[in-house]
């Protein structure tokens, strides 16, 4: 699909994708759907519409893996035989991105609160050489917890790093609760706009409007680092997963599987036939 294809009708490519999560997570009878369905649209943005060959793109969040294999599958870089081997022995595709031959998958990630600093240095290092790219990076809202977090978030506020664009998941449910009954919340607006960055808050699953606000962003070069604050739902797409905490950990069973597949095409699909 083109750019203008997707912006135009999102829903195709975003159901597309989350039947290839769902197909991945069942056939390695795996967890961590949940979080995959939740920033699916997230990575759509990023990846389909506003990145550049130059520009870099962390997945902090790594447990999500499965919807960055997904997304690199669709852009051509991974291939469906490689794509099948998902989470088996031997794979080039673990449950937490690697970084062997794919350019899409810069630095292994998935130990929550490293993605910001290595997306922030790649920013740094592309302003003092010059090369007007661009440093993406999705965090969880669970990793605005993490003290390297907000170390970063200082770093690039300090050497006025506008060319960094993160976007925060912010699904509202962490490992082990609620962010809010965790530690509070740290995804917040006024918080990120209180210690210096260029705040956006967003439906972080209305993918035209997240595009709109990337191009938007990109326009102001003001030194300010950026980060979109995106009100997502863990699970989105499947009814029995959508803001249901066990669904960070759970694999699904077979009917499980079809009734997750079949309310995606009916959500999805549907919605594009009776437009």
């Amino acid at each position: 699909m083109t750019a203008e294809e997707i912006v135009q009708n999102p829903e195709r490519l975003s159901g597309e994708l989350r039947l290839r999560i769902l197909g991945l997570y069942h056939k390695a009878h795996a967890g961590h759907i949940g979080c995959s369905l939740s920033c699916i649209d997230l990575m759509i943005a990023v990846l389909f519409l506003n990145k550049h060959d130059d520009d870099t793109f962390i997945l902090s969040k790594g447990h999500a893996a499965a919807a960055l294999y997904a997304c690199l599958n669709e852009l051509g870089e991974i291939s469906d035989a490689e794509l099948d081997t998902f989470y088996q022995d031997g794979t080039t595709l673990p449950a937490h991105p690697a970084p062997r031959q794919y350019k899409g998958i810069p630095f292994a990630t998935g130990s929550l609160g490293h993605g910001l600093p290595i997306a922030t240095g790649i920013a740094h290092a592309a302003k003092v050489s010059g090369d007007g790219s661009y440093s993406y990076v999705l965090l969880s809202d669970g990793e605005t917890n993490e003290g390297t977090t907000w170390e970063a978030a200082h770093y690039a506020i300090q050497n006025r790093l506008d060319n960094l664009i993160m976007i925060i998941d912010k699904n509202g449910l962490q490992g082990f609760g609620s962010t809010q009954d965790v530690l509070g919340e740290t995804a917040s607006v006024a918080k990120w706009e209180a210690i210096g960055f260029e705040t956006v808050s967003a439906n972080g699953h209305d993918i035209p409007a997240l595009h709109e606000a990337i191009q938007e962003l990109k326009t102001h070069k003001n030194g300010l680092p950026k980060v979109i604050i995106a009100d997502t739902v863990k699970g989105k797409g499947v009814s029995y997963m959508e803001n249901r905490l066990e669904w960070h950990y759970l694999p699904m069973n077979q009917d499980q599987y079809t009734q997750a597949t079949t309310e995606v095409k009916d959500r999805y699909f549907n919605e594009l036939t009776n437009a």
